[in-house]
């Protein structure tokens, strides 16, 4: 097992108003897999992934990763826990255009405990054609390419990935995807992806879905299709 909560809260106060992202979820998710976290805009599924990647609190409740009670642990903690373990992957890509593609993904391997090179982790995600290009000099798929490059190179063993494929048209989203697919599949790294596209559900190991800071459903996924067979 990779992660798991149990009764995890989180309450966001609004002047008097008390807004419950996430109401006593217990969820298990697992090593290896691609799982996919669904639901509409205020469902809890952003506010989950901040928790489950360390940048953000929970109000009550217990999350693991592996043995590791991430609500236990300090600020700094949960910055070596983000740096050793977890690698982001955003919906806008975050590059810095002054860096070139090499470069922006040094940002991490110069830090990392044990990165694979800069180079490489480009070659894996097809652009190893690209590394002396700035970003203004790239497409949106390659920028966000360049961004899936700079979380891998570090080798985490957890990858979260908020709306990944939200910016961009269905031809470019399916080349990202694949990416993902490739890491999870030859790197055997554990992938969690937040989507609104409920099409991305069908190539998941498997698929949570939440609602009013709860989980509705989670479906063990038996029949996974290719990124290019999915329905956008």
């Amino acid at each position: 097992m990779v992660f798991r909560t149990e009764a995890l809260t989180k309450v966001y106060a609004t002047g008097e108003t008390q807004v419950h992202a996430l109401d006593h979820v217990d969820l298990e998710l697992f090593e290896g897999e691609l799982a996919v976290l669904l639901g509409a805009s205020g469902s809890g599924k952003s506010t989950l992934l901040n928790i489950l990647g360390g940048l953000d609190h929970a109000s009550s409740g217990h999350v693991w990763f592996r043995d590791l009670e991430l609500t236990a642990m300090r600020d700094r903690g949960l910055t070596r826990y983000r740096r050793d373990h977890v690698g982001f992957i955003f919906q806008f890509y975050n590059l810095v255009p002054s860096l070139s593609a090499r470069e922006n993904v040094k940002l991490v391997t110069d830090v990392a405990p044990n990165p694979m090179k800069a180079g490489d982790a480009l070659e894996m995600v097809g652009l190893g054609h690209r590394l002396d290009h700035f970003p203004a000099e790239l497409s949106g798929g390659e920028q966000q390419r360049v961004a899936i490059a700079r979380a891998i190179a570090k080798q985490p063993e957890v990858l979260l990935c908020d709306e990944p494929t939200g910016a961009l048209d269905s031809k470019t989203g399916v080349q990202v995807l694949e990416v993902l697919k490739e890491v999870n599949e030859t790197i055997g790294t554990s992938i969690i992806v937040i989507t609104h596209n409920a099409g991305i559900q069908a190539m998941a190991h498997r698929v949570v879905r939440l609602a009013d800071g709860k989980i509705a459903s989670v479906d063990v996924n038996d029949t996974r299709v290719a990124p290019h067979e999915i329905a956008w």
